[in-house]
């Protein structure tokens, strides 16, 4: 009985060892703790960066700043057009910007006579350049062609020499060259010796009507302007 009390013990323990309620509970090991996920970024989509926007190109080399802008109507190319009204130096005559060899007239009457003021001539970059200034704020009617020799002086019907190969008479009407019974342009007759201009001549002046010849190298093709402040008529005579 003592040997058999000696072991109940022994015996005890092994039975609670058996059993699940006799086991010590095991501290559990650290978890970490669950993370939520990133918030996924739009496909394309980059973060802002804070770069300045690139320079403002320069302009191209050699062009100044106003490029384009008209340049004088006895020193250049012709002026640009404007889309309304009228400008200083600025052509309102949407036919005089045509080159031709043909007649032009324009007719313009029930107008007092307009007085020419100046006549003047230059040459510009493939073209020579003649320039009627008158008073007033119209111009007058024009008839504009080539002409075969003699050429006749209308008061005295004599025929005048005139340089050249090809006689571009500008006649203009109403107007005249004279106020106060003096010419109001002196210098009548004219050798500008520019490259297709040869000679300039006033042939009229009479009864409303002021004719010019110009005596061209060759018969080229010209064309006629009209502009205001101050009023002008131009004619330019390809080279």
């Amino acid at each position: 009985m003592k040997v058999f009390g000696r072991w109940m013990p022994v015996l005890g323990l092994a039975a609670c060892l058996a059993t699940a309620g006799c086991k010590k509970e095991e501290p559990a090991a650290a978890r970490p703790e669950p993370t939520s996920p990133a918030e996924p970024t739009p496909s394309g989509t980059k973060a802002p960066e804070n770069t300045p926007p690139p320079p403002e190109p320069a302009a191209p080399a050699g062009q100044p700043a106003n490029a384009g802008a008209g340049a004088p109507e006895d020193a250049g190319a012709a002026p640009a057009p404007t889309p309304s009204g009228s400008q200083a130096g600025q052509a309102e005559d949407p036919k005089g910007r045509e080159w031709t060899a043909s007649r032009m007239d324009i007719k313009r009457s029930g107008q007092a006579p307009v007085t020419l003021r100046e006549v003047r001539a230059a040459r510009n970059e493939g073209f020579d350049r003649v320039v009627f200034q008158f008073d007033g704020d119209q111009v007058p009617g024009y008839h504009v062609e080539y002409v075969d020799k003699p050429v006749i002086k209308c008061g005295s019907g004599d025929p005048t020499e005139l340089a050249g190969q090809g006689w571009l008479q500008v006649r203009i009407q109403p107007a005249q060259a004279h106020a106060d019974g003096k010419a109001t342009v002196t210098e009548r007759e004219r050798k500008p010796a520019l490259p297709v201009l040869a000679e300039l001549e006033q042939t009229c002046d009479f009864e409303g009507e002021v004719t010019w010849v110009l005596g061209v190298q060759h018969p080229n093709k010209y064309r006629v302007m009209e502009l205001h402040g101050p009023t002008r008529l131009v004619v330019d005579v390809q080279h």
